[in-house]
């Protein structure tokens, strides 16, 4: 590979990095090339990059950040994804345990680099639109029971005058 190949690979890391809400490290040693295959099937369907780059290309792409090293010691793939920061992680750990001979490694999740506790962690998580319709459910409900103590009062004054109603007109 000349020089200038090898510069525009690690211009071109170093932009999925920048673009990429979350970029995982793993190891694929040992994995045949069928399940390599349907790894990156997965991956395409998530809408999610896998790629693999020589470890000195991604040192340079990630020159400046402390901690790198560790997952540069054995061959390495990336994968980058731009939408989901779970997706990835939910398919490399739900693969891993099907396949163990892929590693994951560790990762940078917007800018912060976690470990590979962290990227099981993530993988654990539920899609987003779960959350956020989790999250407008606990925002709604302390509405919802404020709506429901003062329409109490009102609903027994209702039950109330419709008892006095029916009383009146089985009196007559």
């Amino acid at each position: 590979m000349t020089r200038t190949e090898k510069e525009k690979q690690v211009n071109e890391i170093s932009d999925k990095i920048q673009k990429a809400k979350v970029t995982i490290f793993s190891n694929f040693c040992g994995l045949k090339v069928q399940d390599l295959q349907k790894l990156r099937k997965q991956f395409r369907e998530a809408n999610v990059e896998y790629k693999v780059y020589k470890n000195t290309l991604i040192r340079r792409a990630f020159e400046g950040v402390e901690g790198i090293e560790d997952f540069l010691k054995e061959p390495t793939a990336l994968t980058f994804s731009n939408e989901e920061i779970s997706a990835p992680a939910k398919i490399m750990a739900d693969f891993s345990k099907e396949k163990s001979a892929l590693k994951i490694k560790g990762g940078l999740v917007e800018g912060q680099l976690m470990d590979k506790a962290a990227i099981d962690a993530l993988a654990k998580l539920p899609p987003r639109d779960v959350l956020l319709t989790k999250l407008v459910f606990g925002l709604q409900a302390p509405i919802r029971n404020f709506v429901n103590v003062i329409n109490g009062p009102l609903t027994k004054l209702v039950l109330v005058l419709k008892a006095i109603e029916e009383k009146k007109e089985t009196s007559k």
